[in-house]
């Protein structure tokens, strides 16, 4: 019959392990002879500062032939997006329902817009140096770095030329009344040219969903909503820092029940509005109610 394993106390445990850690019999540290200790450890140092070489050698390699103005591959955006302020999204889609009389309620729709066109404004130096470079209803190529601190010139964007939806003459944007304003802004896109380049330049048209009895008529500041040629092409983020993005003001005149769903596309050969997959790519679609 098979014995059953002497169980050992803590002590013999504890004298165990210091065996294992220096045995003076043989002369091992942990299993090992000091001058293994020392062969293994000059192996293992060399094997990270060869590896430690190697992945900084790729880094320098990759960062090299990077260019720092523009990625390598851009397959993935063919068509710019189109956002509209104010941006009141819920889960799906863009609600701008405000109360005419609730001072509260349409301040916050006039906030919000004033808040953005603060941010999309460079500094007025900026602007005036850039004006003297761009022509509008023109391209503006820039093959060379000539702007201040190797940039490009970036044509100026002021908030003058969004008209009566400026919020310059009436801050609150006609959000007191039935005559708000909803600004659209296209996404950048380096490189991208709008109608292939043909010299033709986009635009900003707003249709009418559902509820067409009650929208009376539509303004658009700039003038037809047109989005200059001189704004394009865009270099990057870093080649253009004081890049602003041309905008469209749209003054909706709400009539009636004083609530419509409208849908506002950037019209270009070649920017698409009907990826199901991307409902915002070549337009946005907004609902919007004004209650008194």
């Amino acid at each position: 019959m098979a014995t059953l394993k002497e169980k050992r106390t803590c002590a013999q445990r504890c004298e165990d392990f210091g065996h294992f850690v220096w045995n003076s019999d043989n002369g091992t540290l942990m299993g090992r002879t000091p001058i293994k200790w020392v062969y293994i450890s000059l192996y293992y140092v060399a094997f990270y500062i060869v590896m430690t070489g190697l992945f900084a050698l790729s880094i320098y390699v990759l960062m090299y032939t990077l260019d720092p103005y523009e990625p390598d591959y851009q397959d993935r955006l063919h068509s710019p997006g189109v956002m509209a302020w104010p941006d009141t999204y819920n889960d799906l889609d863009l609600d701008i329902f405000y109360n005419m009389s609730d001072q509260h309620s349409w301040m916050k729709m006039s906030e919000c817009l004033k808040h953005f066109l603060v941010r999309e404004s460079p500094l007025r130096s900026v602007w005036d140096a850039a004006t003297e470079n761009c022509t509008q209803g023109h391209y503006f190529f820039q093959k060379k770095f000539e702007a201040p601190g190797h940039t490009k010139w970036a044509c100026p964007f002021t908030q003058s030329m969004l008209g009566n939806c400026s919020g310059l003459e009436d801050p609150s944007f006609g959000y007191n009344g039935s005559e708000p304003c909803v600004i659209i802004k296209m996404n950048r896109i380096i490189n991208f040219l709008p109608n292939n380049g043909t010299g033709m330049a986009p635009y900003v048209n707003c249709t009418v969903l559902d509820g067409h009895k009650n929208v009376g008529e539509m303004e658009y500041f700039p003038k037809n909503g047109t989005l200059d040629l001189s704004y394009f092409p865009y270099y990057g983020r870093k080649a253009q820092p004081t890049y602003i993005n041309p905008l469209v003001a749209v003054k909706i005149h709400l009539v009636q029940e004083r609530e419509a769903k409208i849908q506002c596309r950037v019209v270009a050969h070649n920017i698409a509005y009907q990826n199901f997959y991307d409902p915002y790519e070549g337009k946005v679609i907004f609902h919007i109610r004004a209650s008194s």
